[in-house]
Order: structure tokens, then C-alpha cells, then sequence
């Protein structure tokens, strides 16, 4: 648009125009209040009067009664700081003195018999001296000595007394460096190697075992000892069997029970001839630390395969006390290498893979700590007792999830995720002060319940909480950004980290709480989960419906986890015992059962990385580790 000036045109006005007359009205425009303040002064005539001279007598007798009110609190402000004053203090000089000592040959020989007398007869003994003295010089008491004569019963008196009291001295001296020796930091050190060596030789037929090496019998182990250590082994393997029949008299014509030989010397060959498969035990993590405690969650340190972490906690809701998180390594299987205390139970944890010194734990009140397991202060990194948005409910599940950002926004990161009872998943962020968003907020969806012809549909019942609470989550193997996470209600929801309320796909099929998912490591679209319905389901991911129900016993089923060796085996943890279940062999019933002792519940289990062996935590706090022998590992990759 071209825009043009506009020309004034003048108009022409007439002399008719200009004596005609014209009216011109003023009026008052309309009142812009800018600023309006309210009087506090009322004239004494006006209608209101009354009502405010009743409205401040009212109020003076209020100020009046006021003191003398339960309610009324006096309290006193300072609102201004202080300006900072430096002071300095003056201390006397202080004064160093040299002292010394003759030293003679009856010395020596008091001091270097120190440690063979009693304290006490050497103060008795100091005493007698001075009574001797003193009597056999009694005019040393009576008068002054003169100038030129020599007073030789105080001189002996105190030359007595000081050679009786250096060797004490000297005592207490060499009791201080011994002291200080035990405390030092090298002989500490050294403890700890000789500690090792010591258990590597009781324990080195059993981690030959582990590691799946040849156990040979040592030759240079004595008669005496390999005896007393089969004798021992003999007692403690009756022991366990003498439990087991008690505890399986009913169940002997039903399943078959491994009987496992925990005498791996007198054994060498370790029954070459024996095909079937079964669970040998080799030995339990535990110590007196974790008496009353269950074991709650395992994880495998991500760049050492033989640092073990467990988490324990009181399953006993009604008497939580504070937990604990042990480091165990296999130098050492009767000792953890560290000891991470925590104010609340611990009900699951797992080390980073970008940083695999980090420890995140997660505990029964909702807080989440991060811990140093290369430093020997116990005190947590990092913890959520700060955050405004932590978890009011347990975290039951904790993960450290790596997932692929592209090059353009910084190639991999690592997340930390946790699902709470809260009904959230979060992502918490290493910061000074640790704190969440919300990734997820499962929601409670209505059961589908079929109808039978001629049946009246029910109304559903209005829903006390939308929240769900979550049990348990997993992320999918080759996409970070997919997981699956089980509810309280019994459903498994397909998610996306994309989304934080809308579910991919929900999967009923369970009538209880989800206690674990896992998806196969090989097949990846198919998972597992484990209920307290007593079942065990294997999922497909395209199908809503279970592809196969696994049910060999009437109790909770609390962890399952895949083999990382085949796609055809899983563990699971029920509470009378541990199965692992073989799906070339049979669909039916496990390969191979291993039963608790009595009044003993499985809680937790874990296969280890490297060799074929799994790890069973219980409700007594042990970790027990069984090497499974003649499984048959399949070659190929396709279910």
C-alpha cells in the first residue's frame, strides 16, 4: 500500500456562518481515582458513630483480656544481623623443659621384666621401699641436715623410689606405640591381605567350583586337617538333610529332591557319572551384622563380576527398623568389604554402569541415597531427605538405565529411575541436592469382567485412589525408551518414556500384585512376570493373552530372572523353595527345585555373570550361591 498525505481543505465560511449563533454546554467529566486512602477519623455527628464507638469499645476489651488467654504467645524477632566482630586471644609462652635420667643396669633388667609384674605389686613395692628408707634413717625426720655433712638416707630414699617408678613409665610407653601400631593404616592394610589369603585357602575348592575349574586335592593339606574339615562339612550336610526330610516327608512321592553334597574335598571328581541336573551349594554370604534381617535385592557390580551388593530390610511392617547395604566380595565371603547403614529398610538398589563406584539405594520410606563403594566413608553422596518431590510410598524397584540421545544431543546418558507404592516413576538427577520428575503416573483401570447370558451388568464401583501403586518395573533390552510395569492390582503396563500417563498396552492377567517383569534377554519380545496369585506367566508383547501359565506350588512367587546364558531358562523364588525352570525340557514342572528350611522363606534370586551358578537370598538374611551342574546351555538364539 502506498500511503499518501492527506491536504487539509479550508472550509469557506459565509457571513451568514459567522453571525449565526452557537450554544457551548460545560460539564463535568468523569472522577478518575488515582489514589484513594480511607479516613480513620469519624466526626462525632455523623450516623455512623454509634456503631464505631462500639466497635473500639469491643476491641479495648479484647486488648484487656488478651494476656490472660491460654492462646496468647509472646514472641520476639530479630530481623537485623549483626556485624561480624573478629576477636583475638594472647596465651602465655609456653615454657619446654629438658629432663633426664640415670639409667643402670638393674633398670634394664626391671624394665625388660615389666610385662610379668603385676601393677599393683609394683606400686606395693614402691610403697615398701619408701617405708624402709624411711625407717632405716629415722634422724633424717628429726632434723635439718648442716652444712658439710651428707644426708645419705634421703638420698636413698628418692633413688629408690625413681628407679621403681621408671620401668612403669617405660611400660606405659611401650603400651601406647603397641596401640598405635594396631591402629596405623599399613598394619591395617596388611590385616586385610593376610585376611584374604586366609579365606582364599579354606575356601579355594569351593571357588574353584565357582569359577568352574578342576578341584584337586591339596598335598600339602595334613591327614588331621582334611579330616576335621570333612568331618565338619559331614555334620553340617546331615544337618541340612536331617531339616529337609522333616520339612518334605510329605512331599516325597510327589517331587524329587536334590540332595546336595556340600563335601567338595572328600569328592574331587564331584560325581562325573550323574547327568540328571541338580544344585550343589558352595557357601552364604552372611555375617553377624544382618541377624534379623531378610534380604530384599541383589545386583552385580557392572565392572567387577565378583562385588555383589545386597540390600536388607524387616519384613515385618509393623516393626521397621533401620536397613543396611553390604558389598560382598568373593575374596571374602564371610565379611562384607563394605557397610552402608540407612535410616529405613532398603528394598532395592543396583550400581551405575557409567560410573560403577555409584550405589543407588532405594528404601521402605520413599527416600532414594547415592554411595561411594570406592570410599571407605559410609555416608551417603547424595539423598533425596531434601527433595520436595519425593516419594511418599516405597521404592520397590531402582534402576540406572542408559539410553542413546543421538550425537547432536550428546550421545549416551545415563537415568536413574525408581517405581514407587506412590503410584509414580520418577527420574532423579544427580545434583547437590538430589531431586525427581515424574516419568510416569500409573493409573488403576477398570477390570473387564465378562458377563454370562441372561446376567445384568454390575455398576462399577467408583475408585477410592486413580493411582496405582507400582511394584516393579523393566526396561526392554534393545529400546531404553519401552518398559513394562507391573501394578498392586495385578496389571502389566506396556509404557513409553515419551508419554507420562497414556499406556502402549495393558496386560491382565494376574489377580494379585506383580511382584517382578523381566523381559528375555534373547527373545526380546517376549518377558516374564511372577505374582502372589502363586503363577508365573510368559508374555508376548503383540498378544494380550499369556502364552504359557507356570504353577508348581500354592505360595507367593517373589522374583524370577532370566539366564544370561540361555533364553530357554529362568530362575524363581517362591517361598518354600527356588526353581529353575528348563522350557526345552518341560513346561510342566521345574528341572530343578531346591527347598528352604523350615521357617526360612526365598526372597530374592540372581544367576551370576560369568559362570553357572545362582545366588538365592531368604528371609534369614543369608545369600546362598548353588552351582548348577549338567544344564545344558542351548547354542542358538531363537525361541
Amino acid at each position: 500500500d502506498v500511503q499518501v498525505r492527506q491536504e487539509e481543505i479550508k472550509e469557506q465560511l459565509t457571513e451568514e456562518d459567522l453571525n449565526r449563533r452557537v450554544d457551548v454546554f460545560l460539564t463535568e467529566t468523569e472522577t478518575l481515582w488515582i489514589l484513594e486512602k480511607p479516613s480513620v477519623v469519624l466526626s462525632a455527628e455523623s450516623e455512623d458513630a454509634a456503631r464505631i464507638q462500639e466497635r473500639n469499645r469491643i476491641y479495648a476489651d479484647v486488648c484487656k483480656a488478651r494476656p490472660g488467654n491460654d492462646r496468647f504467645v509472646a514472641k520476639a524477632m530479630q530481623t537485623l544481623d549483626t556485624a561480624a566482630k573478629n576477636k583475638e586471644a594472647q596465651c602465655d609462652k609456653i615454657i619446654l623443659e629438658d629432663k633426664g635420667v640415670m639409667v643402670t643396669l638393674w633398670d634394664l633388667y626391671d624394665s625388660f621384666h615389666a610385662p610379668e609384674i603385676d601393677p599393683r605389686s609394683r606400686a606395693e613395692g614402691i610403697r615398701a621401699t619408701t617405708r624402709r628408707s624411711s625407717e632405716s634413717h629415722p634422724a633424717a625426720e628429726q632434723h635439718q641436715p648442716t652444712p658439710g655433712t651428707s644426708d645419705t638416707g634421703s638420698k636413698t630414699s628418692s633413688t629408690s623410689i625413681l628407679e621403681n617408678a621408671t620401668p612403669a613409665r617405660r611400660h606405659k610407653e611401650e603400651k601406647h606405640y603397641s596401640e598405635a601400631i594396631l591402629t596405623s593404616e599399613n598394619f591395617q592394610q596388611g590385616l586385610v591381605f593376610v585376611e584374604r589369603i586366609l579365606m582364599e585357602n579354606i575356601f579355594q575348592p569351593k571357588l574353584a567350583a565357582y569359577r568352574q575349574f578342576p578341584v584337586f586335592r591339596d598335598p600339602d593339606v595334613t591327614t588331621d586337617t582334611a579330616a576335621a574339615v570333612e568331618e565338619a562339612d559331614q555334620e553340617e550336610h546331615d544337618e541340612e538333610e536331617k531339616n529337609k526330610e522333616e520339612h518334605n516327608e510329605e512331599k516325597k512321592d510327589k517331587e524329587e529332591e536334590v540332595l546336595t553334597d556340600q563335601s567338595i574335598l572328600s569328592d574331587p571328581n564331584r560325581a562325573s557319572g550323574e547327568l540328571h541336573p541338580n544344585m550343589e551349594w558352595l557357601w552364604s554370604y552372611t555375617c553377624d551384622l544382618i541377624n534379623g534381617y531378610s534380604v530384599s535385592s541383589m545386583a552385580w557390580s557392572k565392572e567387577n563380576p565378583d562385588l555383589l551388593a545386597v540390600g536388607y530390610r524387616t519384613f515385618d511392617f509393623k516393626e521397621q527398623k533401620k536397613g543396611l547395604a553390604c558389598c560382598w566380595s568373593l575374596k571374602n565371603p564371610m565379611w562384607p568389604e563394605r557397610i552402608f547403614w540407612c535410616e529405613h529398610g532398603v528394598t532395592a538398589l543396583d550400581f551405575s554402569v557409567a560410573c560403577p563406584h555409584l550405589l543407588a539405594v532405594g528404601m521402605y520410606d520413599g527416600s532414594v541415597a547415592v554411595f561411594s563403594v570406592e570410599s571407605c566413608d559410609t555416608s551417603p553422596l547424595l539423598d533425596s531427605s531434601d527433595s520436595s518431590n519425593s516419594h511418599t510410598g516405597p521404592v520397590w524397584q531402582l534402576r540406572w538405565v542408559e539410553q542413546d540421545r543421538g550425537a547432536k544431543r550428546g550421545g549416551k546418558k545415563e537415568r536413574l529411575l525408581c517405581v514407587s507404592a506412590d503410584g509414580r516413576i520418577t527420574e532423579w538427577f544427580l545434583q547437590p541436592r538430589l531431586d525427581c520428575t515424574d516419568v510416569m503416573k500409573l493409573k488403576q483401570t477398570e477390570r473387564v469382567r465378562k458377563t454370562f447370558p441372561g446376567e445384568n451388568e454390575r455398576k462399577s464401583k467408583a475408585l477410592l485412589s486413580r493411582e496405582a501403586p507400582g511394584m516393579c518395573f523393566d526396561f526392554h533390552p534393545k529400546d531404553p525408551n519401552v518398559y513394562l510395569a507391573g501394578t498392586e492390582e495385578g496389571h502389566i503396563h506396556l509404557c513409553s518414556c515419551s508419554s507420562d500417563e497414556c499406556f502402549l498396552e495393558t496386560y491382565r492377567g494376574h489377580k494379585a500384585p506383580v511382584y517382578k517383569v523381566s523381559w528375555n534377554p534373547f527373545s526380546t519380545d517376549m518377558f516374564l512376570s511372577c505374582s502372589a496369585d502363586w503363577k508365573i506367566i510368559l508374555w508376548h508383547q503383540d498378544s494380550q493373552a499369556p502364552v504359557l501359565t507356570f504353577r508348581s506350588t500354592a505360595v507367593f512367587v517373589h522374583d524370577i530372572v532370566w539366564s544370561p546364558k540361555s533364553e530357554f531358562i529362568f530362575a524363581a523364588a517362591h517361598e518354600s523353595r527356588a526353581e529353575i525352570w528348563d522350557l526345552r525340557v518341560s513346561i510342566l514342572d521345574p528341572t530343578i527345585s531346591c527347598f528352604a528350611s523350615p521357617e526360612v522363606m526365598f526372597t530374592s534370586v540372581l544367576f551370576a555373570k560369568n559362570t553357572d551358578c545362582l545366588l538365592v537370598g531368604d528371609s534369614k538374611g543369608e545369600v546362598s550361591v548353588f552351582e548348577l551342574q549338567n544344564l545344558a546351555v542351548s547354542s542358538s538364539s531363537q525361541v
